[in-house]
């Protein structure tokens, strides 16, 4: 697996090097542009808008346009050369509870391998993390920008979040009017939730449109005729206990008897 990135975690006059894998991969179908007549791609040329020619990467470099058609040019040296070495590092800036970020300001996620020879101060770092139920706020200097982090501590090891600026945020919609809610509304829903209440399992979870885009597919690629989904049944419940009780139901029906089996049992142990 390539390294995304590599850095060292600072904080005090400890020093810890790593490297960061990207967490996450892009598994879905994606799809060229074709022409409508005759099924051809779709393709973009680069062009230089003062002679015309088409360019390749290699022949790409920096500019900014500082006045109209006016460019200063900037290279990877230029940027590399206004880094300090506090920059190029992540420095831990404090400490916080999970819990008090909002998911909200959370971007991209990688995961984080200490250098050869550095695994003691790492794992330092992640089990007191751990046994303190806190996370860890950073900064660094990623590409061209000052980019604010998350250090937050697993059992297995350490991801790193890139973390929005609170300026980069939209400004949410105003608050919705809050109704009044009985105590046996709250009650049904509160048994609704604790029916449905599972341990989360990662692997339960599978992009099924994408099995079913899959599908078809394969299908057209075989010449057959695409079968429209079938819809479900109209729900008609209007009322709001009515559509609990319902759901409650539903959840109990659709549980596995030996789910029904372990909690029997775990009832009659208590």
């Amino acid at each position: 697996m390539a390294i995304a990135h590599k850095t060292v975690i600072s904080f005090g006059l400890v020093a810890i090097p790593i490297s960061m894998y990207t967490a996450t991969q892009d598994n879905d179908i994606h799809f060229n542009q074709l022409h409508k007549d005759d099924n051809g791609r779709i393709k973009y040329k680069k062009t230089c808008s003062h002679c015309g020619e088409e360019i390749t990467s290699n022949s790409l470099i920096k500019g900014y346009e500082y006045d109209k058609d006016h460019y200063v040019v900037v290279t990877d040296d230029d940027l590399e050369k206004i880094k300090t070495e506090k920059e190029k590092s992540i420095q831990i800036l404090h400490f916080a509870q999970l819990n008090q970020i909002s998911p909200i300001f959370y971007d991209k996620t990688y995961q984080a391998i200490p250098e050869a020879g550095d695994d003691k101060a790492f794992e330092l770092l992640r089990a007191t993390l751990m046994s303190e139920q806190k996370i860890a706020i950073g900064k660094t200097v990623m590409g061209t920008r000052e980019t604010i982090l998350a250090i937050i501590p697993r059992e297995d090891g350490i991801l790193i979040s890139k973390m929005f600026y609170e300026d980069e945020l939209k400004e949410l919609p105003k608050s919705y009017n809050k109704p009044e809610v009985s105590e046996a509304e709250l009650t049904m829903a509160n048994t609704l939730i604790n029916t449905m209440a599972t341990p989360f399992d990662p692997s339960k979870y599978k992009d099924e449109y994408q099995m079913k885009l899959r599908n078809l597919i394969e299908t057209k690629i075989s010449g057959q005729e695409i079968v429209a989904s079938k819809s479900e049944a109209p729900n008609n419940i209007i009322n709001l206990m009515d559509a609990l009780k319902a759901s409650i139901e539903q959840t109990k029906a659709k549980e596995a008897p030996d789910t029904k089996l372990k909690r029997r049992k775990t009832a009659k142990g208590a």
